[in-house]
């Protein structure tokens, strides 16, 4: 009986700790798994445990394993939301910053490998047109892993368009863009399944 005890404040300490990790309140923790605030707080205080359904679903909601969920660990400093959210937009900056660094470096060395070529050192910026996508991509990875919502949608229809834009302008380099001003056209379908894979992800969310 006292080993249950013990293990009951092992999993309620380690709720508070992932939740509040997460940023999120009891209230908003109860509502994604269908369960009251007043159950959450009482697995908090060790007064209850979770049964294993509820331990699996908690486990995907903070991207960690059961065992973590029921073993004992050194308790990690909670970093405040507000600084977190920081952190991680300074993270996504630098990680385009250093695609844009990138692109700077794939100018110049096309600059100075094809300078006696003239039709390629004029296309030579295309460099940096191929860095919006890949900027693009960047932030759809990381909003991804951090559940940035509106950001990856609008990530995601950024990297459609303009990898369409990539392809045009770089045959337009090439001479031959007669007519490929219709390979714009693949957006909108593109675009459409986005739009609704993200809707229909949302709702099945919310049913879970």
């Amino acid at each position: 009986m006292e080993e249950q005890d013990q293990l009951a404040v092992t999993v309620g300490k380690n709720i508070t700790r992932l939740r509040k990790l997460s940023g999120m309140t009891q209230l908003e923790l109860a509502e994604k798994l269908n369960y009251s605030d007043k159950s959450i707080s009482k697995w908090e205080q060790g007064n209850g445990i979770p049964d294993i359904r509820i331990l699996v679903r908690l486990a995907e909601l903070f991207n960690v394993s059961v065992d973590d969920l029921v073993r004992e660990h050194n308790e990690k400093p909670v970093v405040p939301k507000r600084e977190r959210k920081i952190r991680r937009f300074i993270i996504t900056v630098l990680s385009v910053g250093i695609v844009w660094l990138v692109a700077v470096a794939c100018f110049v060395l096309i600059g100075v490998v094809w300078n006696a070529q003239g039709e390629w050192r004029g296309g030579a910026w295309l460099a940096f047109v191929y860095a919006v996508p890949a900027s693009a991509v960047v932030v759809t990875v990381f909003s991804s892993v951090w559940h940035w919502k509106w950001t990856r949608v609008v990530a995601v229809s950024v990297l459609i368009w303009t990898l369409l834009a990539c392809v045009y302008l770089t045959l337009w380099v090439c001479r031959v863009s007669d007519g490929m001003w219709l390979i714009f056209l693949v957006g909108v379908p593109l675009q459409i399944m986005a739009l609704i894979y993200f809707v229909w992800r949302k709702k099945a969310r919310i049913k879970e």
